[in-house]
C-alpha cells in the first residue's frame, strides 16, 4: 500500500510540474500575446490536452499491441520534444527580458511605460518563439527519422600489436527498440554494419524498452550481424526496466556473446587483446548484479592491449586505473537535444566523442537509435566505425 501511495504521489506531483510548465508555455506565448479571447480559450484547451498526452504516451506506449504501438505514441513523443524546444526558447526570452528590465531601471534617464509599445513586444516574442520552435522541431524531426550515418574514428593503444593495426570494432548503442522503433530500423542499421566488414560489433546497451514477449521478433535480425570475431552485448540501464535476464538469454540464442563482467580474447595473425565487458552502472540499484571490473579482469596479462565494454561513460573512473586501453560507451545519446547535453555533463564525464581519461581513452558515441522524441538537434545518430591503431 505504502509502494502505490508513494507512486501515487510522484504521479501528481509530476503532473502538476508539467500542467504549471505548459501554463507557463501558454501565458507567454498566449496570453502575453494579447490574442483575443477565443484564441486564449482554444489554445488553452489544446495545451492542457498536450499535457495530458505526455503521461499517456509514457503510460501505454509499452502496454499496446506492437502493431499499433508507433501510431499511438508517436504524436505525444513529437510533442514532448517541441515542448522541451518551446520551454527552452521561452526561457530564454524571459532571460532577455529581465536582463533589459534590469537595464531600463538603472537608467539614468527610464523611458516612460507604453503599453502598446509592450503589446507589440510581447507579441513579437512569442511569435519569433513559435516560428523557431516549429523550425527546430523540424529540423530535429528530420534528423532523428533520417537514415543512421556511419561516424568513423581512430583510436591509438600503446599496446596493442602490430599484428592487430587497423581491427576494426563497430559500435551499435542506445537503439531503444520499442514504442518508435521496430524492426525496420534494426535490419537497416545490420544492413550498413555488415557493408563495413567488422572484425567485432559491439552492442553497448540500451538496446530495448520493453519485453522479449512483446520486443524479440523486433531484435531478431541482430543474428545477421556479420563480423569476423563475433558480436559482443553489455547491459544498459534500460534492459533493467524490461527484463535484463530473459533479453541476455535471447541474444544468446541469435549468436550474440553476452559479456557479464566477463572477458574474451581476440586473436589475430598469432597476436591477440583482451575484450571485457561490465553490467551497467546503476545495474545493482535496478535488481541486477552490478558491474564488478575486477572479476572482469582476474588473472589477466596486464602486458596486453584491453578493450572494455561498458554503457555509462562514468565506469571509466574505474578503468582507468585498472589498465583499460580503450573504454567504449553510450547512455548520453550526446545529449539527443540541444541544450540537454549541458545537463549531461553533470553527471557523466564525456558527453560525446573521444576523450582521455588517465591512460584510459574513452569513446562516447551519440547512440544510433533514440529515447522518447523521434528527434535529435545538435547530436546526430551514428553506426561508429572504431579503428585500433599501434603506436609501436
Amino acid at each position: 500500500m505504502s509502494r502505490n501511495l508513494g507512486f501515487l504521489v510522484f504521479f501528481f506531483v509530476a503532473l502538476l510540474i508539467l500542467g504549471s510548465l505548459h501554463y507557463y508555455l501558454w501565458a507567454r506565448l498566449v496570453r502575453d500575446a494579447h490574442l483575443s479571447p477565443a484564441w486564449q480559450r482554444g489554445l488553452g484547451i489544446a495545451a492542457a490536452l498536450l499535457c495530458l498526452s505526455i503521461p499517456f504516451t509514457l503510460a501505454t506506449a509499452r502496454r499496446l499491441p506492437a502493431s499499433s504501438m508507433r501510431a499511438v505514441a508517436m504524436p505525444g513523443y513529437v510533442w514532448l520534444g517541441c515542448f522541451f524546444l518551446l520551454l527552452v526558447l521561452v526561457l530564454g526570452a524571459d532571460m532577455i527580458r529581465a536582463v533589459a528590465a534590469l537595464a531600463a531601471r538603472v537608467s539614468t534617464e527610464p523611458a516612460a511605460a507604453d503599453p502598446e509599445r509592450r503589446r507589440a513586444l510581447y507579441r513579437l516574442l512569442a511569435g519569433t518563439v513559435a516560428v523557431l520552435g516549429g523550425t527546430l522541431t523540424l529540423a530535429s524531426l528530420r534528423s532523428g527519422l533520417s537514415r543512421v550515418r556511419v561516424k568513423r574514428v581512430e583510436a591509438p593503444l600503446a599496446r596493442l600489436p602490430a599484428e592487430l593495426d587497423g581491427l576494426k570494432i563497430v559500435q551499435l548503442t542506445d537503439i531503444h527498440v520499442g514504442p518508435t522503433i521496430g524492426r525496420d530500423f534494426i535490419e537497416q542499421i545490420v544492413s550498413t554494419t555488415n557493408a563495413l566488414n567488422p572484425d567485432v560489433v559491439a552492442i553497448t546497451g540500451d538496446l530495448v524498452d520493453g519485453s522479449v514477449q512483446r520486443l524479440g521478433s523486433f531484435v531478431e535480425p541482430l543474428g545477421s550481424l556479420d563480423s569476423r570475431f563475433g558480436t559482443y552485448f553489455v547491459t544498459g540501464n534500460h534492459e533493467y526496466n524490461s527484463g535484463a535476464g530473459a533479453w541476455c538469454a535471447f541474444l544468446k540464442t541469435l549468436g550474440i556473446r553476452v559479456l557479464r563482467n566477463e572477458r574474451v580474447s581476440i586473436e589475430r595473425d598469432g597476436a591477440s587483446l583482451d575484450l571485457a565487458g561490465v553490467d551497467d552502472y546503476s545495474a545493482g540499484r535496478r535488481g541486477g548484479q552490478g558491474p564488478d571490473l575486477k572479476k572482469a579482469l582476474d588473472g589477466r596479462d596486464a602486458g596486453r592491449e584491453l578493450v572494455l565494454l561498458a554503457h555509462q561513460p562514468r565506469a571509466v573512473a574505474e578503468a582507468s586505473t585498472m589498465g583499460v586501453g580503450l573504454q567504449l560507451s553510450g547512455h548520453t545519446h550526446g545529449g539527443q537535444i540541444w541544450p540537454w547535453n549541458w545537463l549531461v555533463r553533470l553527471q557523466q564525464p564525456v558527453v560525446s566523442g573521444l576523450a582521455k581519461v588517465g591512460d584510459t581513452l574513452l569513446y562516447v558515441s551519440n547512440g544510433t537509435g533514440y529515447w522518447g522524441p523521434p528527434m535529435r538537434l545538435g547530436a546526430p545518430a551514428e553506426i561508429t566505425e572504431i579503428t585500433l591503431r599501434a603506436t609501436s
